[in-house]
């Protein structure tokens, strides 16, 4: 599966129709960026069943801003709606590979559990 330009009219839409989604926000001017593209888009050819998007900067700034963009290539992972993975810098293929792996293996459950807790820590 070819990688999806993510934009703020579609964001939301593909994080909460998909079970896992990276995200990639990147920008055209940005070396790292380059070079780290053809290392997400082979990942996206190699895993059916996850969506690997690519947000640009440039042309999506309100979407960067909101979610506090601060150095790029900034790589995201989502799955059942819940941010899992959010670093800046690029990752070598391999490094990429052990996060996929590391994301799919996730007990989603025992995820939600925690998520609740720190949540009720939040508010008490």
């Amino acid at each position: 599966m070819a990688t999806r330009n993510l934009t703020t009219a579609n964001f939301d839409e593909v994080v909460k129709g998909n079970d896992i989604v990276l995200v990639d926000f990147w920008a055209a001017w940005c070396g790292p960026c380059r070079a780290f593209a053809p290392v997400f888009e082979k990942a996206s050819e190699e895993h059916d069943g996850i969506v690997f998007g690519k947000v640009d900067t440039e042309a999506e700034q309100q979407l960067a801003a909101a979610f506090g963009i601060m150095s790029i290539p900034t790589l995201m992972a989502f799955r059942d709606q819940i941010l899992l993975y959010a670093q800046p810098g690029a990752l070598p293929g391999g490094a990429l590979e052990d996060l996929i792996a590391q994301v799919k293996a996730l007990d989603m459950d025992d995820v939600r559990r925690q998520v609740a807790e720190a949540e009720a820590n939040q508010q008490a």
